[in-house]
């Protein structure tokens, strides 16, 4: 009824002058002081008439209307799909439609080609960096004395590779196609790779692991999952300066993660997962990128997983990966 009442106010000249010309036939009419009978009966057959054409018309119209939303509503938009134009006037605009869409052609390709170029770089790049990780790992490892700073440089290396690992992980989420192998999974042997890699901080920290064996099998992609929990696991001791982490299954495939650091505030709960949101401990951290939690509902989205935090300033915080949802087929 809306897009009637629209039709009606974009042809209210029309309506106006032809109420207009009624006006002056009826004047003229009773001036020369004619029978009413011949007024009446032409009065009818201009509305007959009339009715006619304004049902015509916004049948035109109405079909042109919905070509057009149909054309909005598209991913990709050819300026060839427009309608044929009304008069000089919509042939004007189409010509402008057709120009401003070649212009948004050639910066897509720009834009397109920029990001490629980009994103080859940072691949190259992060594959050549492993490179001097790998061989300064080595030398520490070829180092006599177990000592503290030793280990203390081992942890910052293995942060740095962290990274590394981060930027590769974005770059691959933002590939048009990702390299995701859906299998059955024993729960218990991702878990202990991620344990692994962090052991020597649990050790230097002197923080406790609380963990047994989960016994539980999902479906999922091994290489993704394991990113979420390292990084589940890498805010834990970040943010843990003393106490307790725990890997514990909450429920039927649901994976709870906690740990007795410092918490998360409760108006930075809700925007944890945003990209580039860091909080007041990001913002106290001064390191914190904002980028580590985003790219962990990405993936568990991508996986058919949800991922959940639950958190007390000063108590520590709870993070949930519930590995029943997923509805992937296995390869």
């Amino acid at each position: 009824m809306g897009l009637f009442f629209s039709y009606l106010k974009w042809q209210r000249k029309a309506i106006g002058a032809f109420l207009a010309f009624c006006l002056i036939f009826a004047g003229v009419f009773a001036l020369y002081e004619l029978p009413v009978e011949a007024v009446g009966y032409g009065a009818v057959l201009c509305v007959f008439l009339g009715v006619i054409l304004v049902v015509l018309d916004y049948r035109a119209f109405f079909e042109r209307h919905k070509r057009l939303e149909a054309l909005r509503r598209e991913i990709t938009v050819t300026a060839a799909g427009l309608p044929q134009p009304w008069g000089p006037l919509e042939e004007d605009y189409q010509a402008v439609i057709r120009v401003l869409y070649e212009d948004k052609l050639q910066l897509t390709d720009q834009m397109r080609q920029r990001y490629t170029d980009l994103v080859e770089y940072y691949t190259v790049w992060a594959h050549q960096i492993k490179t001097p990780i790998a061989a300064m790992g080595l030398l520490l490892q070829g180092e006599v004395e177990d000592t503290p700073h030793n280990r203390e440089l081992r942890e910052e290396l293995q942060r740095i590779e962290h990274y590394v690992e981060m930027v590769l992980c974005y770059l691959r989420l933002e590939a048009p196609a990702t390299d995701y192998l859906i299998r059955e999974y024993d729960l218990d042997g991702i878990v202990k790779q991620a344990v692994r890699k962090y052991a020597s901080q649990f050790i230097r920290r002197k923080i406790r692991l609380e963990y047994e064996p989960l016994n539980c099998r999902v479906l999922t992609d091994e290489k993704w999952l394991l990113f979420v929990i390292e990084q589940i696991l890498s805010n834990a001791l970040k943010y843990t300066r003393s106490g307790t982490i725990a890997i514990v299954l909450a429920g039927p495939k649901i994976l709870c993660i906690r740990d007795t650091g410092m918490g998360i505030a409760p108006e930075d709960l809700p925007r944890i997962f945003e990209k580039g949101y860091t909080g007041f401990n990001g913002r106290t951290d001064k390191k914190a990128s904002g980028i580590g939690l985003y790219l962990c509902r990405r993936i568990c989205r991508n996986l058919g997983h949800e991922i959940t935090a639950g958190s007390a300033a000063g108590r520590g915080t709870e993070i949930r990966l519930d590995l029943q949802s997923a509805e992937l087929a296995i390869e």
